[in-house]
């Protein structure tokens, strides 16, 4: 989102001289030096604290014109991911990662996160701020009876105001502002097919577990987080001394995610009303096992040291030998062959919720 400024026509052309640079360069810049987080939903090539946020934004709106690559090409020209205030403030005032003026924000931003606090500056907060501003959008599109992709309009809506593509009957000309909202729209269009990942997961069947695996598979890519996650959704976890720790560092109390057990209390919940850990899971699910030749899509699996006594992994099966878990830290959650998911040895049996 930009306020606008007169330039030159010398200026004008420079900065039509920049654009071709950056979307012929667009697929080696900076933002590969960045963590992501790819698999399923739709999404990839992101950064893993985004990503579950973009989802969550997209699938919220319900406007499938709305897409995760779409959100995730939008925030990368707005901010390129960026959260800092040095990197991520316009010269015009704009703040955080999706460029909120602080008037928008008033009307759009809510706390989102749940820290308390309603900031363009937090990644949750900005993303869902987004989706909803765009979503409104492109609803406005679709009943204007403008021409062109409604995407474009609604694009153009968020960059230069609903009321600048009313004035010019669609996306406002290169003439305008020096072609900055025509060539935002461009850009973020051309910019889509480098955050588009594999679909979600293809659930057949009905019934509480395929309905729980369905669930689950909008979660693909979501980060793990040990001890973070419930029925509601992801969460920032924690570190116990042994888990929750990558190279030395307490990664799950900065990460908002899912650990295994949390992701299937979510999937299930709150249709099944599961316990949160992994043995509490077995231990209430244990007198309906399933054999291997018998599993069904959103059976429970458990693999265990020394038997059931320690029971330190769950995830559900999904199809053709797969299974989707939210795997250790460090990893996201994703499908993986039941071979060899975890290691063969530990596993333990399958139940059905």
């Amino acid at each position: 989102m930009k306020v606008f400024i007169r330039v030159t026509a010398l200026a004008a052309a420079m900065l039509l001289l920049a654009i071709v640079g950056l979307v012929a360069t667009v697929l080696v810049d900076d933002a590969e030096a960045t963590e992501l987080s790819d698999g399923g939903g739709g999404l990839r090539g992101v950064p893993a604290e985004f990503r579950t946020w973009i989802l969550k934004a997209s699938e919220e709106c319900q406007q499938p014109e709305l897409t995760p690559a779409l959100l995730a090409a939008q925030l990368y020209q707005e901010s390129k991911f960026k959260t800092s205030r040095a990197e991520a403030t316009s010269h015009a005032g704009a703040q955080g990662p999706a460029q909120f003026m602080p008037g928008t924000w008033a009307t759009w931003g809510r706390d989102d996160d749940g820290n308390g606090v309603s900031s363009p500056w937090d990644i949750g907060d900005a993303v869902m701020a987004q989706g909803r501003m765009m979503c409104s959008l492109l609803k406005q599109a679709q009943s204007s009876g403008y021409p062109g992709d409604v995407r474009a309009l609604a694009l153009a809506g968020y960059n230069a105001g609903w009321g600048r593509v009313e004035q010019y009957g669609g996306v406002p000309p290169q003439s305008f502002a020096g072609g900055e909202t025509y060539n935002y729209v461009r850009i973020i269009l051309s910019l889509m097919p480098r955050f588009e990942g594999p679909g979600r997961l293809q659930v057949s069947g009905s019934g509480t577990g395929p309905d729980a695996l369905r669930k689950a598979a909008t979660r693909i890519g979501t980060p793990y987080a040990y001890g973070g996650g419930g029925p509601q959704g992801p969460g920032t976890g924690f570190c116990d001394g042994t888990n929750g720790y990558k190279n030395g560092e307490c990664l799950a109390s900065r990460t908002v995610g899912f650990d295994c057990s949390s992701l299937v209390q979510y999937a299930y919940w709150p249709k099944v009303k599961l316990p949160r850990t992994a043995a509490a899971q077995y231990g209430a699910t244990s007198d309906r096992p399933v054999s291997r030749s018998q599993l069904k899509p959103g059976d429970l699996l458990f693999w265990a040291h020394g038997g059931s006594g320690y029971v330190y992994h769950v995830a559900m099966y999904a199809g053709d030998g797969n299974v989707l878990h939210a795997p250790r830290t460090g990893k996201s959650v994703e499908i993986a062959p039941l071979t060899s998911a975890m290691p063969q040895g530990d596993y333990l049996g399958a139940t059905r919720p």
